[in-house]
């Protein structure tokens, strides 16, 4: 790039300000605003990153090229089409949209305008994943735990949609191949909606995934366990370690086959800083983004899927629950 390309952020929360971040430090980028509706706490991050404070987002967009969206989710729909309309470029953070037809519209207007639209499933740049994926072939099942600590944050979505989604986007990127069946349970424990959910979604070619959500426990955790022949795979996305066990057949004269354990070599990166530097590649390239629209519509699809089967086993158990989809 000759010239450093003009972004700006869109929300001043705990992952837009990340985003901030980022950008301000990337050589090719130029920060020309941060916007929130907050004008403190966007004020707060305008200054430590020596930019421009925006409280309308619409005031911004004829200065920039390209915007990240950090807000609730219930705006995305709306910030994302009014940026699109004007020519910008989008990473809007997950889930893509509170509803299919939100989604649809996002990606058809991005589509009608040729502009980038990038959906914000962070754990697809995770080195880890990135890793893991290359040693896939045929994988058959998968265990997923995704388990935070209760904060006062993101409690405009379900656990669902706010970590489940991850795993639900992840599998199904692994996975070439259509969901032929899904359960799941959920339950609110600490706030109206769900807290706590598990989903067992089954594939077309045999491939079956187990996942569990909480944002009420005591520990964190983001693990994914996958299993193909002969092979067996542990993924921390926290620590981006890799472990592979692998079944070597019975050397002559051995009466069983050897189980070997290893770790595998994975390059440490932050994952948001290789997500936003994919989407600004895209933007300078005029290049289909890494994880597209239609990617954060799958993901959402399946997360629907997950509410919906939630909200028919606690109508027959009679819990209630707040589910806005």
């Amino acid at each position: 790039m000759t010239q450093r390309m003009k972004v700006a952020v869109i929300g001043t929360g705990h992952l837009g300000q990340a985003h901030a971040r980022i950008y301000a430090s990337l050589p090719h980028v130029e920060l020309v605003a941060v916007c929130d509706t907050n004008e403190a706490a966007g004020q707060a991050i305008a200054e430590k990153h020596d930019t421009r404070f925006v409280r309308d987002y619409r005031d911004l967009l004829d200065s920039v090229e390209a915007v990240s969206i950090a807000t609730p989710t219930v705006s995305h729909h709306e910030i994302t089409s009014t940026c699109l309309q004007s020519g910008v470029h989008v990473l809007v953070e997950k889930p893509i949209a509170r509803t299919l037809a939100e989604a649809d519209e996002m990606i058809a207007l991005a589509a009608e305008k040729n502009l980038a639209l990038q959906v914000g499933h962070i754990e697809r740049f995770n080195p880890g994943f990135t890793l893991l994926r290359q040693q896939l072939r045929q994988p058959y099942f998968f265990e997923a735990h995704r388990l935070g600590i209760f904060t006062p944050r993101s409690l405009d979505i379900d656990v669902v949609m706010d970590l489940m989604v991850h795993e639900l986007d992840i599998i199904a990127s692994l996975v070439p191949s259509e969901v032929v069946k899904l359960d799941a349970v959920g339950i609110p424990i600490l706030t109206p909606k769900i807290d706590l959910a598990n989903a067992r979604v089954e594939f077309a070619n045999g491939a079956v995934a187990n996942i569990t959500a909480s944002r009420v426990s005591g520990e964190r955790m983001r693990k994914l366990r996958v299993f193909q022949p002969h092979e067996y795979y542990s993924l921390d996305y926290a620590e981006q370690q890799v472990l592979q066990c692998k079944l070597i057949p019975p050397a002559p004269g051995s009466p069983r086959p050897e189980i070997i354990a290893q770790p595998l070599m994975v390059t440490n990166r932050e994952p948001l800083l290789a997500e936003i530097e994919a989407f600004v590649e895209a933007v300078a390239q005029r290049a289909t983004p890494l994880v597209t629209g239609a990617d954060g519509r799958r993901a959402l699809v399946l997360a629907i899927d997950v509410l919906d089967k939630i909200r028919a086993h606690s109508i027959h158990a009679g819990i209630r629950l707040t589910i806005d989809n």
